[in-house]
Order: structure tokens, then sequence, then C-alpha cells
């Protein structure tokens, strides 16, 4: 019997060839599987398995060559041959060694298993799928495999049969649902695929899943309306569901329901079986109707604020901070910047909105302190430097100036515009000491930049 319920989806056949038994070279082989063989073939053989079992592939396979010479007629040696042209991804080396396994011993299930992955490797269904009507004698598991096969080779008329076929003997499950509404997406049959899921509701109203394809192929199609009717559906089968919320707050919004939508984020916000990327795009739908009804700018604060408590995910201020910043209120849009920074001082990008902000509010000693503490986590970025050099300077503290705008002069590579931004600091950080020549000079530098970029 096999070890698992369908082998794998072929999506994995196809960018991966490592069968899960190569990881363990001796299990599969042993004395009695070798026939009668001398001691010269066992040597050899045994030899290519310990190369297999450290990854030299290459020669294992010169190994197993030498055994062929003294024993053509064993399936095992060209089983393990196959295997190890497909750990190269020599396909076909690998297939015609498996055939010549399999000839020898066409009852052996393993090899055909070997054989048939390969095959879905290289995009032979045709070949895969014979394969597997072999195996089936084996095993009726491989019927889901098959019908995988078919949905790959574009025979959606066979693969839908078989998928019938199997849910009347054993009753649905998730994985043939998949395999059918791929098979409907392909073949646009967008009415059987919503037949289908409210024939899954119908059968199993506890499976939220459902629901929300359902929802999702209603919008798909612009039928906004029996969406909101399938998400209060699902909050009538299951009256504790978020995910339910997670579909309603959207329809709420567009109806002109804020309380109502308010409502539902906030169980969103809290639940713990929805993902931070969804909650994320939750805010983001929230910032934008906020941005045109500002009477709830307040909730939509406290509500942030919440999420980020709930989620420690310091990503929620910087985008409240972009909020703000789109509406040119700079002095909010700093003070989310810095409370991400607080919860994150790793992110490059939100320091350096930061800095630039707080030069545009010309809040130097910040920007002085916030520059140090970020070169410490990037030491090689001269933009650091450059804003450290600014505010040093407007600070009066010209020789500092000097020191960092030097330093990071350094670490600039091909950046006209920015190398120009440096030489304007230099000259200025020199007219604070009084040095009139190297002022001239650095004046001079930066102009001869900015032309060539003009």
């Amino acid at each position: 019997m096999r070890t698992s319920g369908s082998l794998l989806l072929m999506l994995w056949f196809i960018l991966s060839v490592q069968a899960q038994d190569d990881k363990r070279p001796f299990e599969d082989v042993n004395q009695d599987d070798l026939g009668l063989v001398n001691d010269e073939f066992q040597e050899l053989f045994f030899e290519a398995l310990k190369q297999k079992g450290i990854e030299n592939y290459e020669k294992a396979i010169v190994a197993l060559r030498k055994a062929s010479e003294i024993s053509e007629d064993n399936a095992v040696l060209y089983f393990e041959l196959g295997k190890n042209y497909r750990e190269l991804q020599q396909f076909p080396a690998a297939i015609e060694n498996f055939q010549k396994a399999t000839a020898l011993e066409p009852k052996r299930e393993a090899i055909l298993v070997s054989l048939f992955e390969t095959y879905a490797a290289t995009r032979d269904f045709d070949s895969a799928i014979s394969t597997v009507q072999k195996l089936i004698s084996f095993d009726s598991d491989y019927k889901e495999d098959l019908a995988n096969l078919y949905l790959l080779n574009e025979d959606y008329e066979n693969a839908l049969q078989l998928i019938d076929q199997l849910d009347q003997d054993l009753g649905a499950n998730s994985y043939r649902n998949s395999l059918r509404r791929q098979i409907y997406a392909r073949t646009n049959n967008t009415d059987a695929q919503i037949q289908n899921l409210r024939q899954s509701i119908a059968t199993n109203p506890e499976q939220e899943k459902n629901y929300l394809n359902l929802i999702y192929m209603y919008s798909e199609q612009g039928e906004d309306e029996e969406a909101y009717n399938v998400a209060n559906q699902l909050l009538e089968s299951n009256p504790g569901s978020s995910l339910a919320h997670l579909a309603l707050y959207k329809f709420q919004l567009e109806k002109q329901e804020p309380e109502a939508a308010i409502a539902s984020m906030e169980i969103v916000f809290e639940s713990e079986e929805i993902d931070a990327e969804s909650k994320f795009k939750v805010l983001n739908d929230f910032l934008i109707f906020v941005q045109e009804n500002p009477a709830y700018e307040d909730r939509l604060i406290e509500v942030a604020q919440k999420l980020t408590q709930i989620e420690n995910a310091p990503g929620l201020y910087e985008k409240l901070g972009q909020f703000y910043l789109q509406k040119a209120d700079l002095e909010n849009a700093l003070r989310y910047f810095q409370l991400g920074i607080k919860k994150n001082s790793s992110n490059f990008e939100l320091t350096r909105n930061t800095l630039l902000l707080q030069i545009d509010l010309q809040k130097y000693e910040d920007v002085r302190e916030l520059s140090a503490q970020a070169l410490e986590n990037f030491p090689s970025q001269p933009v650091l430097y450059l804003f450290q050099g600014v505010a040093l300077n407007k600070l009066e503290k010209f020789e500092q100036a000097e020191s960092s705008l030097k330093d990071g002069l350094d670490y600039l590579v091909d950046d006209i515009r920015m190398e120009a931004d440096f030489y304007a600091q230099l000259s200025f950080s020199y007219n604070g000491m009084n040095n009139a020549g190297l002022a001239n000079e650095y004046r001079a530098k930066a102009e001869q930049l900015l032309k060539e970029i003009n």
C-alpha cells in the first residue's frame, strides 16, 4: 500500500525530481534484491550506493556501469542507474534505465513510481499516464494521480469523469475538489464551478473555505450582491467565523455602512486565524475609505494602533505614516514613521524616509541622532552620512560634518546627483570653518557635476 494519499502534486514533479527514497540509499536495496551475483558485483554495487549517499552521483554511475558488465540482467542495477541519472537531471538516461529495470521486473511498484515521476518531470504526460495506469493495480489511490495527469495533459473530459467516479465511490475530498475547480477555471466554466461550490456548501456547511471561494467567484464575475449574500450565509452558518468578516467589511464599505464595516474590521484584526498580510490589506482598504471620509480618521488610528499591538507588526506604522504623507500632514507622518523605527530599526527604507521628513521639518538634532543609530546598522549607506552631514552643518558643528561627509564619499559609487550634494555640503562646512579656498573648490565641483546632469 502507498504511504500517502496522493504521490505528489505535479507542480512538484515539474520543479523537482529528487525522490524521497534517494536520501536513504540503503533502505530500498538489500542482498536478496541482487539475486545470484559474485563478490565483485556486490562490491561495485554497494560502492555505488555509498557514493549516491554522499551525492557523488557521477562516481555511483561509473561503479554501476562496471557492475553491468558483470551482470546485464539485474533490474535493481538499472533502477539505481536511473535514480542517479535523475539526480543529475539527465532525464533521458534516467528513463532509459528505469525502462530496462521495468522490462526485467514489470511488477515492481517502486520502479514504476520512479518512471512515472520522471516522465512527469519532463512533462511527458502521455507516458506518465500509461505508467500510472499500471500502478493502479497496486493501489487504487493512484487514480487521483491519474486525474491530476489528465488535467495537466489538458484531457479535461477524462479528468472530470475520473474525479466524479472517485467522489461517487469514496466521497468528495479537498484534493479532488481542487482539481475540479482548476479544470473549471481552465475551461472558463464559471457556472459549473459556482454550482460545484454551492453543492460543497450544502454537503458540508461547516467548511468555510467553500464560502470564501464562492465569494471570490461571484466577485470576479461582478456579482457583488450574490457575493455579499454568501458572506452573510457564512456568518449564519458559522456565527463565530472571523473569515466571514474578512469578506463582509468590503461590501459594508461599498454599501456605506461604515460602523458595520469597522466592527467587521476589528473582528478581523483580533482574529488569530487570519494572517497579518490579509489584515494589512484590510487596513489599506480602511485608509482609502478614510481619505474619502475624513470623519472616521480617529477610528482609523484607534483600530490601527490596536492592530499594531495585536500583530506586533511595525509595518502598520509605516502604512499610517504614508497615509498622512499623502495628505501632506508631515508631522503625523513623521510621528508614525518614528514609531515604526522604534519597532524595527533594520528597515532601511523607513529610516531613509524618516530622516528626509526630519530634515524637511528642520528637526536637525533628531536627524543627527537617528543617522548615527542608522549607521550602526547600515555603515556602507552613503546617504546616511549625507543626512548626518546636513544636520551637523545646520547645528554649526562643521568639523564633525566634514568628517561624516568625507566618510560617506568613500562609499559612494556612480551617483552623480548625490556626489554633487556631498560637495555642496562640504562647501557649506568649509564656509563655516572660514576656509574660503576649500569652500569655493567644493562649490565648483558641485556646480560642475550638476551641469553634467543637466
